[in-house]
């Protein structure tokens, strides 16, 4: 269960890293950048509202974990949280995916995962191409994103918790 929580917080911060395109040097930096896609957010409001519905429902879940004396109960909720996470987490995905409304940096062809193009040197010509209305786009769906991001970070650790509880002190 914990490598899977481990691939879950590698799946939440990997928008973050990703590069834009798997090409190198000065053409392909031009190329990269004539192809900026324009952040949409009609279609990332229609994702958003979607996972903040996954997230009600998980905060539901924990908040009826935490009422319950029972130990069967307790494990079947845990279980329904785990599936909630794992819903919510595709739903986060899909707000960075082709289409998805981010934009820049996921999916697509040519793509790679890690490399010598981590980090955010690829990202040099993708800002910079974006239009000032554009660019409060991005910061809006950042925005919006940032603390869902944070909101399934402590879902998961609360669900740790709950798995694996510590033992009450003896006196």
């Amino acid at each position: 269960m914990t490598k899977t929580f481990i691939a879950l917080a590698v799946a939440l911060a990997v928008p973050f890293s990703m590069p834009v395109a798997a090409q190198q040097g000065p053409a392909a930096d031009k190329a990269a950048a004539s192809k900026v896609a324009a952040p949409n957010t009609a279609e990332f409001d229609k994702q958003l509202a979607q996972v903040q519905e996954h997230m009600k429902l998980m905060q539901a879940q924990m908040e009826r974990m935490r009422a319950t004396q029972d130990p069967q109960e307790r494990q079947k909720l845990l279980q329904e949280h785990w599936t909630s996470m794992q819903s919510a987490m595709t739903a986060m995905h899909g707000m960075w995916g082709p289409g998805g409304g981010m934009g820049c940096c996921m999916g697509g062809p040519g793509m790679m995962m890690g490399g010598p193009m981590m980090g955010w040197g690829h990202m040099r010509g993708y800002y910079s191409n974006l239009t000032p209305e554009q660019l409060k786009q991005r910061q809006y769906m950042m925005d919006q994103y940032l603390p869902m991001q944070q909101m399934m970070m402590n879902h998961m650790m609360w669900h740790q918790q709950w798995m694996n509880p510590t033992p009450a002190p003896t006196k």
